[in-house]
């Protein structure tokens, strides 16, 4: 019985006084090129290197969203290849997809699809050794969430996909969604954003203490059209008052990554949209919390999105785009990863199509290094024969 004795006070020692390992890093502590764009698809990656990293930046921003289902371990391993290749910086905005008995909404999200999620994503080899995800969007939008909008069960599954990420890797550095920044109150069909955020640390008390960083959507609203205002609830510096209502409610300073804006060029002309951008940056966005701003998008194409594109539907760069290109830029200096993902690499890929990875039946259990885990089965011990 001495031996058991003896064991059990080694290991609760050890528990004592290991520390636990909070690996993501501050983007903020090193120089940071917080210049970027948002893409739609992986095959954009070359072209956005080329804008966000242009005169003087090395290691900018691109933030691309991945849909459940598309948990393709060639396609997104070649696409972290690429980022390393060009030195740009992956923040990945998980999606699910359309509802399938309802096409005009994006299908809610589940445990399930956070922990398949969590696993594909933890076996690809990243860049960076902070690995961005950012848990769904706009949220509080109906048609963002199932056709009901609802803050505490995001605010439950928020804080679960943080659990589940740093599970698999404490370098996930985890962003919560982006929120429609224009969204009126209208039951649950629209929850504006300030009620939004408030009603989630009431369904989760301590919700923002979880998460690493904050995304905005600060458009120019409404309408995508006005001038910059700091002051503006709704503007292009609405992360400042959602910054500050997150701050009242938690005892963090969230750095804030801003992966939408823009104005439209419906509405507003090509050399008033410059002058809007180079006012912006100049001052309510020369924020020192900012880690990056991905403006809404690249390349849109033809169709609903071509209002914001940088790259219109015939190729041609905008004037946007040419304000952004000739940006002074920092160099950044991102931490790299200490360990490589085995099997990750697509060096030698075979010619046959690969079929996407399935993490179908995948489920989450606790780390059997897990302080109660630990104890629960030393205590067995102890008092077994």
């Amino acid at each position: 019985m001495s031996k058991k004795i003896v064991g059990f006070i080694v290991v609760l020692i050890f528990l004592l006084f290991a520390q636990p390992a909070f690996a993501v890093e501050n983007p903020l502590a090193v120089a940071n090129n917080k210049i970027g764009i948002h893409i739609l698809d992986v095959s954009e990656l070359p072209n956005a290197a080329q804008l966000v990293n242009s005169n003087g930046g090395d290691w900018g921003y691109v933030t691309i969203p991945i849909q459940a289902g598309d948990e393709n371990l060639v396609k997104w391993q070649a696409f972290m290849n690429q980022c390393k290749q060009y030195h740009v910086i992956p923040i990945i905005r998980l999606a699910t997809q359309a509802d399938y008995f309802n096409t005009q909404v994006w299908r809610t999200p589940t445990e399930d699809d956070v922990l398949d999620f969590a696993n594909f994503l933890n076996s690809l080899d990243w860049p960076t050794k902070n690995r961005y995800i950012i848990v769904f969007n706009e949220v509080n939008r109906a048609d963002e969430w199932g056709g009901q909008a609802d803050p505490s069960a995001y605010a439950h599954l928020l804080s679960f996909a943080v659990t589940a990420f740093k599970t698999e890797s404490p370098d996930f550095f985890i962003i919560s969604a982006g929120l429609d920044n224009a969204a009126p109150d209208l039951g649950t069909t629209y929850i504006n954003e300030y009620n939004y955020l408030t009603q989630m640390n009431q369904a989760v008390p301590g919700i923002f203490n979880q998460i690493d960083g904050m995304a905005s959507h600060s458009y120019p609203n409404p309408g995508f059209s006005q001038a910059p205002d700091a002051t503006s609830l709704m503007g292009v510096g609405s992360f400042i008052h959602e910054r500050s209502l997150i701050e009242s409610m938690s005892n963090k300073q969230l750095p804030v990554f801003i992966t939408e804006t823009g104005w439209s060029s419906d509405s507003v002309s090509p050399d008033t949209q410059v002058q809007y951008y180079d006012q912006t940056f100049n001052t309510i966005w020369n924020d020192p919390d900012i880690v990056a701003i991905t403006p809404f998008l690249l390349d849109a194409g033809a169709g609903p999105f071509e209002q914001f594109s940088f790259i219109d539907a015939n190729g041609n760069k905008t004037k946007q785009y040419q304000y952004f290109y000739n940006m002074h830029k920092v160099k950044g200096v991102p931490s790299f990863p200490t360990r490589r993902v085995l099997g990750a690499s697509t060096s030698a890929l075979p010619s046959t199509p690969v079929i996407t990875k399935d993490f179908t039946g995948y489920k989450f259990h606790q780390s059997p290094f897990s302080l109660t885990h630990v104890t629960e089965n030393v205590f067995d011990y102890l008092i077994g024969d």
